[in-house]
């Protein structure tokens, strides 16, 4: 394997410890803030959708094939760390899931220097490389499959350990036929 498919695999083993920390929880459970800051699980996926699309998509000049639910404006107020009710778990995880093919092809066609431009960024930082970019949503998907984890934790006393393996197999044999 070469770097870029070591990478694409920790980011899919990420990947799916987040999606398998909904596994069988109520809506209620997968949308309720257990710590002070608000954090909960389905707005965690739908952050990591929205950083996906972002840095592997839109910063490396291929934009996002699907309307994000939310806008500019309100990205910033974290309208991405927010469920809303008509958003269902299956709406945010089958986007989050488009946002891993999309990755994965930028994954598959791009050289890690390939430029890119982060627009959000302060200007005399915004221009970068794809695997600047790849690097960072690998820390961050592994980042926030912890913060998963915890909050799993606070539900039910489960964690990503815990999870049936053959759930863990089954969601990436998933993956891989999207890619």
């Amino acid at each position: 394997m070469n770097t870029a498919d070591y990478l694409k695999r920790y980011l899919q083993e990420s990947r799916t410890s987040v999606v398998a920390s909904l596994e069988g929880l109520s809506e209620r459970d997968i949308r309720r803030p257990l710590v002070p800051s608000g954090t909960n699980l389905l707005g965690l996926v739908k952050h990591l959708m929205g950083g996906e699309f972002g840095y592997l998509g839109d910063c490396v000049g291929r934009p996002t094939p699907v309307e994000l639910p939310w806008d500019e404006v309100s990205i910033w107020e974290n309208a991405d760390m927010w469920a809303k009710p008509e958003e269902s778990r299956d709406y945010i995880v089958g986007l989050y899931k488009r946002a891993w093919q999309h990755s994965d092809e930028s994954i598959a066609s791009l050289p890690f220097d390939a430029p890119a431009s982060v627009s959000w960024w302060a200007e005399e930082k915004r221009e970068t490389t794809f695997g600047h970019l790849l690097i960072r949503v690998v820390a961050e998907t592994a980042h926030h499959a912890g913060h998963c984890d915890i909050l799993r934790e606070l539900i039910d006393g489960r964690s990503g350990a815990d999870i049936d393996e053959g759930y863990y197999e089954t969601v990436l044999a998933a993956s891989e036929s999207v890619s």
